[in-house]
């Protein structure tokens, strides 16, 4: 793996190609962040012109529960072809940015097929009913395929071409800038706002104070804490986007993400039930706690429809939040002093303005970027019209990330990783957050400050 906090390689170039920077074309120069935001704003406008013209974009169905559905709905001729003329789409766009930015086009495109048929695969395992009941997601088998693969063969030189987490996942961040509206920040109402600010603030810096005294790096201990203080993996794949962080790192803290999410979903319910704790409190407290709206929802159903109402209001407060740590993530990191590959720093003077805009993640300018255009320029209904087809398309994009980030990490390395130290930080900081997010539902959503939200 190369040396991704050397100066030289802060760029983030799709490839070298063994061109000598002084004869690269503008296009060759071009670092995958920007390509990232060229992609996703090809998407974007591309399913907002067809929508606006009445075009209806059908995109392929992964969700199932029997074998005759699997039979008769996935595998159907239909659904097929849409996956098939999804994945040349994909292909394509990706290709073109490989290709004019002087990699092997050639040899990109068979390893993109592959991925992208595996990333397929993650979707119809995770489209079953009776596991993503459990809550197990497609991210769960994006990365367990892909570590298999790299752990029990050598990838050759053809699949390694294509094996760009990195791309795959800023193309994918541009995209969910769709999904940030601070109209639902409004929505949520004074108590959401003040408790997301409260709980994503103090469980951030509680979670970092924690790694350091544990002695986790901080670019652990930056995925660790946006991924417990906000929105899990979503938060987890920003931050580390953000600081142009380690992929196995990335892997660690999403299969942490994971794991803790199936127990929390089944106990925290259970725990607003038996300790009788107000439905509407209740649902607050899921929102602030669990880290994506689907396990919200799904354990607000064991409670009930009033707390399913303010644990996704709760939620989205939460969201809008991504994009802010983002950007004040990137400039606090773009600040901090080079290492070299020993891990100590150079000495060299802070970073001018210069140097930081070189080290600022390029994506992001194309994320806050998606998420002003569809809060403040866009109306309400169109914004609502493509979210479902914007939302399905970058789901694709990160399930290629992870089959990706798990070629590239190493079993072995992934148990190893730093002695256990990031697991007991993620899970301290996970149930300090459980009771800290608990105290301000009830402040803030009992009655206490403000009159008790009506969701009924």
């Amino acid at each position: 793996m190369s040396n991704r906090n050397n100066a030289a390689d802060t760029t983030g170039a799709l490839t070298d190609a063994g061109i000598t920077p002084d004869k690269k074309t503008f296009l060759q120069s071009l670092t995958e962040d920007w390509w990232a935001v060229i992609l996703g704003t090809i998407i974007i406008a591309t399913v907002l012109y067809l929508t606006s013209n009445g075009t209806v974009i059908s995109l392929p169905a992964f969700k199932w529960a029997t074998s005759e559905d699997l039979l008769g709905k996935i595998l159907s001729a239909s659904n097929l072809l849409l996956i098939v003329e999804m994945g040349a789409i994909f292909l394509a766009l990706a290709s073109i940015a490989v290709g004019l930015s002087g990699g092997s086009v050639a040899r990109f495109a068979g390893g993109f097929t592959l991925i992208y048929f595996l990333a397929i695969v993650s979707f119809i395992i995770g489209g079953n009913k009776s596991v993503s009941y459990f809550g197990l997601e497609y991210v769960v088998f994006a990365l367990l395929i892909g570590i298999a693969l790299g752990n029990l063969i050598k990838l050759p030189s053809w699949l390694k071409e294509a094996v760009r987490s990195e791309f795959y996942i800023k193309t994918g961040l541009v995209i969910l800038g769709t999904t940030i509206l601070s109209a639902d920040l409004i929505k949520a109402g004074l108590p959401g706002i003040i408790q997301a600010i409260i709980v994503v603030t103090v469980v951030w810096f509680f979670s970092m104070w924690l790694s350091r005294k544990l002695k986790v790096d901080d670019e652990f201990g930056v995925i660790l804490a946006s991924a417990v203080s906000i929105c899990g993996v979503s938060a987890a794949i920003v931050a580390a986007g953000a600081i142009n962080g380690d992929k196995r790192k990335l892997s660690y803290v999403t299969t942490l993400v994971l794991i803790m999410a199936i127990p929390m979903m089944i106990i925290l319910p259970w725990a607003v039930k038996y300790f009788h704790i107000p439905e509407v409190i209740g649902g607050a407290w899921l929102g602030g706690t669990l880290d994506t709206t689907a396990t919200v929802t799904a354990a607000g159903d064991l409670v009930g429809p009033i707390a399913v109402k303010a644990g996704v209001i709760a939620k989205f407060s939460q969201n809008v939040f991504i994009g802010v740590a983002a950007f004040f993530i990137a400039i606090w990191w773009a600040y901090k002093k080079p290492k070299g590959e020993d891990g100590v720093p150079f000495k060299a003077e802070r970073p001018g303005l210069k140097i930081v805009w070189e080290r600022f993640p390029k994506f992001v300018l194309g994320f806050v970027a998606a998420s002003l255009v569809f809060s403040f320029l866009l109306s309400p209904t169109t914004a609502k019209s493509v979210g479902p087809t914007l939302n399905g398309l970058r789901t694709v994009w990160f399930a290629i990330a992870f089959i990706s980030i798990g070629m590239e990490a190493k079993f072995s390395a992934l148990v190893k990783l730093q002695g256990g130290k990031p697991a007991f930080t993620f899970v301290t900081a996970q149930i300090f957050n459980i009771f800290w997010t608990l105290l301000w539902s009830y402040i803030l959503f009992g009655g206490y400050i403000f009159p008790v939200p009506d969701f009924k």
